[in-house]
């Protein structure tokens, strides 16, 4: 009889992807659902971009590639970081990986050892937790509060920092709540972590360009120099360039962890596909007109979502900066009671709840570390959004 590895038993399956295909399976019972779980852009992949890969596969360039990236795409994305973040980088620098997430698991697996403590703001994308397990790290859990805009204070980073800590993990705009830190922001923590050098820091900018109003994005390596040894600055042309399914990640790093990581890869997934590296490329070098349009969408969006969610009984939400992601906290509807007469004792509950009564899918914010909330995804067309929060907005005022 199959058991799993004792490693693989302290992880728990990705709330996110549980909740995408419950909605699937519900819509293939012919239910109405409206999925607002998915954290991914519904706009298409721009035209050269895919043009780019069709150019790949008939031009043969459909065999392994180096490693961890090819030249092009290497030397694409270090003028991206060059242009964009005012970051140098060579090619031995940079690391290319099938998607995002395999670069963050890859750099846990290459620098983590047994007891080494990875510090990670709450909430947290679902997946941060469970890839330091499995890379036998012990996540360390920093608080924040709606208060302060769900992001991560100096004392609180401060407080959460141990001989042991190896790492932070660093997210902005974020997943789940879109809070995005200002360049001062970052400054206070840098602060903290110039006062304890053996923290590396993981930035995940994957949101980089999804961001609103005069926000301007900074990353950490940017605003603190004497960081930039010990610090990983990853990214990815999966929502920005509407790439998901492509599945092309990269950092900038210093040479000995990069070096360190594409030794994992090596003996793991091996390259990326080069077709999507060749379209990666485009997407980097090529026209960039479409990116603030799209940012203006979600912007809109956003709004709608956040003034109809703030009229709903029971809930208060607050308005991020970017990214294409709500928190809304349900705290006011805890203890009551739904049309079915089952008792809403968490943000669980009030997630499976809607998705009964309503057709609505969320994800529930235990999930992501801090109750009681839930994660809506507005990154789907305005009159599906309307009609999903005019569900909630019903949902609400139907219990008891």
């Amino acid at each position: 009889m199959f058991q799993q590895s004792t490693t693989l038993a302290r992880v728990k399956p990705s709330a996110t992807n549980a909740a995408a295909a419950k909605a699937r399976a519900l819509k293939a019972q012919g239910r109405n659902i409206i999925s607002l779980d998915a954290g991914e852009p519904d706009f298409d992949t721009p035209e050269n971009v895919r043009e780019a890969g069709i150019r790949a596969i008939h031009e043969g360039k459909t065999r392994y590639t180096d490693v961890d990236g090819t030249p092009e795409l290497k030397a694409a994305v270090c003028a991206k970081f060059k242009r964009e973040n005012g970051l140098t980088y060579t090619p031995a620098q940079i690391n290319i990986s099938p998607g995002g997430k395999p670069v963050i698991f890859n750099a846990m697996v290459a620098s983590l050892n047994p007891g080494d403590e990875v510090v990670i703001p709450a909430p947290y994308w679902v997946s941060y937790p469970d890839m330091v397990l499995l890379a036998g790290g012990t996540p360390v859990f920093a608080p924040t509060t709606d208060t302060h805009g769900f992001k991560l204070l100096p004392g609180d980073l401060e407080a959460a920092i141990t001989p042991r800590t190896k790492w932070l993990i660093l997210n902005s705009p974020s997943n789940p709540t879109g809070a995005a830190y200002t360049r001062a922001e970052l400054k206070g923590l840098a602060d903290v972590l110039m006062r304890h050098p053996h923290v590396w820091v993981l930035t995940d900018d994957m949101y980089e360009h999804l961001v609103f109003g005069d926000f301007e994005f900074f990353t950490i390596a940017q605003v603190e120099p004497a960081l930039y040894e010990r610090t990983l600055t990853m990214n990815g042309v999966s929502k920005a360039y509407a790439m998901t399914g492509w599945r092309i990640g990269y950092a900038g790093g210093p040479e000995p962890l990069i070096t360190a990581m594409r030794k994992v890869m090596s003996q793991t997934t091996s390259n990326p596909s080069s077709i999507s590296q060749a379209a990666a490329v485009e997407a980097l070098n090529g026209p960039q007109h479409f990116i603030k349009p799209n940012a203006k969408t979600f912007e809109q969006r956003r709004d709608l979502v956040v003034s109809m969610l703030n009229q709903a009984r029971g809930l208060t939400c607050a308005t991020p900066e970017g990214a294409f992601y709500v928190y809304p906290s349900c705290a006011g509807l805890i203890g009551r009671r739904a049309p079915n007469g089952r008792s809403i004792g968490c943000d669980r509950e009030f997630a499976e709840e809607l998705l009964e009564a309503e057709g609505v899918s969320v994800v529930f914010g235990e999930a992501f570390g801090l109750s009681p909330f839930f994660r809506i995804s507005y990154a789907t067309s305005e009159a599906l959004l309307e009609d999903a929060c005019s569900r909630i907005q019903r949902f609400c005022a139907s219990l008891d």
